[in-house]
């Protein structure tokens, strides 16, 4: 997610905005995009467009994908204790060393995003909601 943002917020100035939009189109070959299409786009935001913003539209276009259910009983694999949390160095290993590995760029993408608290632990029950829900639980 923090990669698309970056991609999308092509004036690197830390929001998404009309221009934003229609340099991400243009990158992509369409060149003729209307301004109503790209307000209609940028409306459908609460507010300015930062990251935070981003990963709650993300999160909210995503509902549907996979029950949190679904995602939270991958991570509980790694918890068999079931505390909610798992090491850190842990789960950087097994995402990195097992099946669809991830790139160490992933995984500081990853802890950029959801970073491990002062123990060293992955909250991942959070981590669930916020990909499903599409912002923090208060």
């Amino acid at each position: 997610f923090r990669q698309a943002f970056t991609i999308m917020d092509q004036n690197r100035d830390g929001f998404i905005d009309k221009a934003d939009l229609r340099d991400t189109f243009a990158a992509l070959g369409r060149l003729n995009v209307k301004n109503e299409e790209l307000e209609d786009m940028v409306k459908e935001a609460p507010g300015p467009i930062n990251f935070t913003v981003f990963l709650t539209m993300f999160g909210e276009k995503l509902k549907g994908t996979d029950p949190e259910e679904t995602i939270l009983n991958a991570f509980k694999i790694f918890d068999p204790e079931g505390k909610g949390h798992i090491k850190a160095d842990y789960i950087k290993e097994m995402l990195m060393t097992q099946a669809d590995r991830f790139s160490q760029e992933e995984i500081n993408q990853m802890f950029a995003a959801f970073p491990p608290d002062v123990s060293g632990n992955l909250d991942y029950k959070n981590l669930c909601y916020v990909i499903t829900h599409g912002e923090e639980k208060d």
